[in-house]
């Protein structure tokens, strides 16, 4: 079941994540990350909602992720078993406050190296 209204985790460039409650729907999602969104997973139950252009908006660099850097303000949901985003537990919100806590630089070059695509084949 779709909740009305999600609390998940903020993470803004050069600050520390902190817990927000946003409206759950696409308007409200777009406001938030500034623009169109890209939802990355996480984990079977959380992902990153951040913005789809954001790199090619020239927005700041905030939070390495895996082999790619996540430009602008994004923010960790829930997600269910549905692809519903949700809230997350009190444990995800500890989990990945912790992973996203230490602020990083990024020098323009670095972020414009992490711009592209990859095609994987099955």
């Amino acid at each position: 079941m779709k909740e009305d209204n999600i609390r998940i985790l903020k993470v803004e460039p050069q600050k520390e994540p902190e817990v927000v409650t946003i409206k759950n729907d696409l308007e409200s999602m777009q406001e938030a990350v500034g623009g169109l969104i890209e939802i990355i997973d996480l984990s079977e139950t959380a992902c990153v909602l951040c913005n789809e252009e954001g790199k090619l908006n020239g927005l700041e660099g905030n939070r390495s992720l895996g082999n790619d850097i996540l430009v602008g303000t994004f923010y960790v949901t829930g997600s269910d078993y549905d692809g519903n985003l949700c809230s997350l537990s009190d444990a995800e919100i500890t989990e990945y406050t912790n992973q996203f806590l230490e602020p990083e630089t990024f020098k323009p070059e670095e972020i414009e190296a992490a711009t592209g695509f990859t095609f994987l084949s099955f």
